[in-house]
């Protein structure tokens, strides 16, 4: 039986929230009913595409320049003819744009995917954005939201009919994300001594993840608690174009000798489960691929109100929910983490029995199989 031929499309592949789903589905769809293709409009990363464990996938970079893609169509279009996929597999606005010219090619199944805010339109308000989306519309066949949020806005605002966008959250490896055993080695290169307590968090160095919030509350808190001046120690995984401006803020706030900016890392999981305390401090977000990991790691975790975070942590029932942007409220969270408050004692094991219940790998993965191939049905959360 012939391969269906996903090409999926997304402004840039390199480490990321929506990149890593993509990793996800290619890794876990079956092999032997699908076929992929990524393409990148800017560029793939070698590093990071060495995380997809089949060996016949192909990467395009097309080096797409500053401003519209508009003069870039007839490449896209002798593109998709060249390359014939059974579906298309859009990600975020900026490879929205393609899809008029993926109909014109004749690619007749095109499922596009909402994963998230830019600090630009944190709350989907922004006219112009809102605008395109209405005209890109009636090229999209199926749209995905990853959050409530993100489906009311698709079939608000925007005026997608709402039987044809599907709710499917982003899904976590619950094997490989679980609980630190009482003798986990050190990530290497971990700076910290035993007893430091370490306050981590996971995503691009971007303004729209804000860990400049948790830097300033984790100053705070160092400035007026002899616990945290002692123990407190903030890692900060990621990379991205913030990076001089945190490590800026990290000297301004004397938070320099206690901070660790390791950079992108494969090694996410183990990083994780060295942490004491997980925090995603986002102005915006979709449905957060960390704050799940982190669910499934045992973690206590703090977020911001924003997006998909309330829905993800149950309303606080799987951790403490902050507003975005109160420096006073984060802090006053972390302390009660590093205090081990008793009112949070128990959230950590209602987070990983939830990431089991709701959020497991394979619940994603066969809503995304039967929204690729609609002819093969699924029950969700079967094993192929």
């Amino acid at each position: 039986m012939r391969r269906l031929r996903i090409a999926h499309v997304v402004y840039s592949f390199k480490a990321g929230g929506l990149e890593n789903v993509i990793v996800q589905l290619i890794n876990k769809l079956p092999a032997e009913r699908f076929e992929h293709v990524v393409i990148a409009l800017t560029e793939c990363s070698e590093e990071f595409a060495r995380r997809i464990e089949h060996k016949d996938v192909r990467f395009i970079s097309l080096q797409k320049p500053p401003g519209q893609i508009f003069g870039m169509y007839p490449r896209l279009w002798r593109l998709f003819r060249e390359l014939r996929p059974d579906v298309l597999h859009t990600c975020n606005l900026a490879a929205l744009e393609v899809t008029p010219v993926a109909w014109l090619a004749g690619i007749g199944r095109r499922v596009h995917v909402e994963h998230g805010w830019v600090v630009a339109d944190p709350d989907g308000s922004n006219k112009r954005y809102r605008l395109m989306r209405r005209l890109y519309r009636p090229f999209v066949t199926q749209f995905v939201a990853v959050s409530r949020q993100l489906r009311d806005y698709l079939s608000g605002p925007i005026g997608v009919p709402p039987e044809r966008v599907a709710l499917v959250p982003n899904g976590v490896d619950t094997e490989r994300f679980h609980p630190a055993d009482a003798d986990e080695p050190k990530p290497d290169a971990w700076p910290f001594a035993g007893d430091a307590w370490v306050v981590g968090t996971v995503g691009r160095l971007d303004p729209v993840k804000n860990q400049k919030l948790l830097i300033d509350a984790c100053a705070q808190l160092v400035a007026g608690d002899d616990e945290a001046k002692r123990r407190l120690r903030l890692v900060i995984v990621g990379e991205g174009e913030e990076r001089a401006a945190l490590t800026r803020r990290l000297m301004e706030t004397g938070m320099s000798e206690r901070a660790w900016l390791p950079g992108s890392r494969s090694d996410v999981a183990e990083m994780l489960r060295v942490m004491d305390c997980f925090v995603l401090p986002s102005i915006a977000e979709g449905t957060s691929c960390t704050l799940q990991e982190a669910m499934a790691s045992g973690l206590p975790i703090v977020a911001t109100a924003v997006g998909g975070n309330p829905d993800v942590l149950e309303h606080g029932r799987c951790g403490v929910l902050v507003p975005s942007g109160k420096v006073d409220e984060l802090a006053h969270a972390l302390s009660r983490c590093l205090h081990a408050d008793p009112g949070m004692a128990e959230l950590p094991a209602i987070a990983r029995r939830t990431a089991l219940a709701q959020h497991a790998l394979t619940i994603m993965v066969d809503a995304y199989e039967n929204l690729f191939d609609p002819a093969a049905k699924r029950s969700p959360g079967r094993t192929s």
